[in-house]
């Protein structure tokens, strides 16, 4: 299977430290270029049946690796399954005008960070009115910057509950409109007029065209059941990139092929782009080093875990569900069998006679 690992080692060191501007763009080439091969060390194993060994090389752990997390996701899904309230939700999608994204380019963090607390702000603006809700809503946020076509496209996603807990924590209150949360119309405003307010306090408003405060800027939203399908829809972006392996077509001449559906038709389409074009698009959606594209606001935040206790109470009671014991930490997934342990197939004769033989060593020493 064509990996982005090879489209990598096509372009060459010299086109990919150029395309690297920046030091977590080149922290992600390097990681890639090293995932499961000897420069990470690994583990050797012996078949007793053919005697053929097997080496299992290390991954390299970061987040922006078409290869790695598969695990993570599953255990993050997990944790968010036990945190969602048993009530309705609604998806929210926020974006800003194409003439913002230059400058997202030039300031990552501050202007995802701005996206995602503009956008969480902007709900719980309108819901804290009586006249949409009345009370504190849960809220979890996503950052996404790609399209399907791999096109640098920043948006969030945000799972907001149909909902929320009033301000004296002790009633449930409903939306009072049975069709939607809030006006979504009144949210772009809203939305917009705190992105202003905080490029105006970073002293960025002067890069954006006058035009921008002036257009209306669209928010969707969609109601999103018991936010089940909607959360896994939303886990296959908390820990991958951009592309999975599976789409890739292939690597000829230069160019590099890639195929995605199209959102609106659902049709097929099938890209094809030179090498330095590719690494190009990829790099684009490689985060700042820390930075948290998944946050929590409401009573999905950290600091009101007691108001979510509350809430959850107030629901099982509405509905008569039982009270639910606090779920155990998900377990710990160790992916390097113990000594001795047959745990695997031998990919030679498929035998199970697979055993653990020792520890490789990295081949050598990784830079941070």
């Amino acid at each position: 299977m064509l990996e982005v690992a090879d489209i990598l080692r096509a372009a060459g060191p010299e086109l990919c430290a150029r395309l690297a501007a920046l030091p977590s763009q080149r922290r992600a080439i390097r990681a890639i270029l090293q995932c499961r091969t000897p420069a990470l060390g690994g583990q050797v194993f012996g078949c007793e049946q053919c005697a053929k060994l097997h080496y299992s090389y290390h991954s390299c752990g970061n987040r922006h690796c078409p290869k790695c997390h598969g695990q993570q996701t599953e255990r993050w899904l997990e944790q968010q399954r036990a945190r969602l309230l048993p009530c309705p939700y609604y998806l929210l999608t926020f974006t800003w005008p194409g003439q913002l994204r230059a400058l997202a380019r030039g300031h990552q963090k501050l202007l995802y960070s701005l996206l995602l607390k503009a956008a969480a702000a902007s709900i719980q603006k309108l819901c804290a009115d009586p006249k949409w809700l009345g009370a504190q809503p849960s809220i979890s946020a996503v950052l996404h910057t790609w399209t399907r076509a791999m096109l640098y496209h920043p948006h969030a996603h945000l799972l907001v509950s149909a909902g929320g807990l009033s301000a004296e924590g002790k009633e449930w209150q409903e939306a009072k409109h049975p069709n939607f949360l809030v006006p979504v119309r009144a949210l772009g405003l809203v939305f917009r007029g705190k992105v202003r307010a905080g490029l105006q306090a970073a002293g960025l408003t002067q890069h954006v065209p006058p035009k921008v405060w002036k257009q209306p800027w669209i928010v969707h939203a969609q109601h999103a059941g018991n936010a089940q399908k909607v959360l896994d829809y939303l886990g296959r972006y908390v820990f991958r990139i951009a592309i999975t392996h599976s789409r890739l077509e292939r690597l000829e001449a230069g160019q590099v092929s890639f195929r995605y559906r199209d959102n609106r038709t659902q049709e097929l389409q099938h890209v094809r782009l030179p090498v330095a074009q590719f690494v190009k698009r990829f790099l684009q959606h490689v985060l700042p080093r820390g930075f948290a594209k998944v946050r929590h606001y409401g009573l999905a935040g950290s600091a009101s875990a007691q108001r979510h206790a509350t809430a959850l109470a107030l629901l099982q009671a509405r509905t008569g569900q039982p009270p639910q014991a606090p779920l155990p930490p998900p377990p710990i997934s160790h992916p390097l069998p113990a000594h001795g342990d047959s745990v695997m197939r031998c990919p030679h004769c498929g035998s199970p006679r697979l055993r653990w033989l020792g520890q490789l060593l990295p081949a050598r020493k990784i830079p941070p």
